[in-house]
């Protein structure tokens, strides 16, 4: 593959996440890009609200946790349930 299709593949969307505009690119639809975007700002919409006095970035800090917190819980309960069906699968 030459990197002129490479580039081909890129989607580049602009998106508006806590006030802010940025420029999203990656190899992803521009609807799952948006998506991605809109969890974000409603994420740290959430802890503003929770938090008025917090800066932007300590907003994004505690938002960027609370994500890492949501995914390696799911993670854990994937492990889980292959773990399960793993124990089925032997008897």
């Amino acid at each position: 593959m030459s990197n002129k299709d490479n580039k081909e593949q890129i989607s580049r969307v602009a998106v508006n996440i806590f006030d802010q505009e940025y420029v999203l690119k990656g190899p992803e639809p521009p609807q799952y890009l948006e998506n991605l975007a809109k969890l974000v700002d409603r994420k740290m919409k959430e802890v503003q609200h929770k938090n008025p006095s917090l800066s932007q970035f300590k907003v994004a800090v505690i938002t960027a946790l609370h994500l890492a917190d949501e995914i390696a819980k799911i993670k854990a309960e994937y492990e889980t349930l292959i773990q399960l069906i793993e124990e089925e699968k032997k008897v």
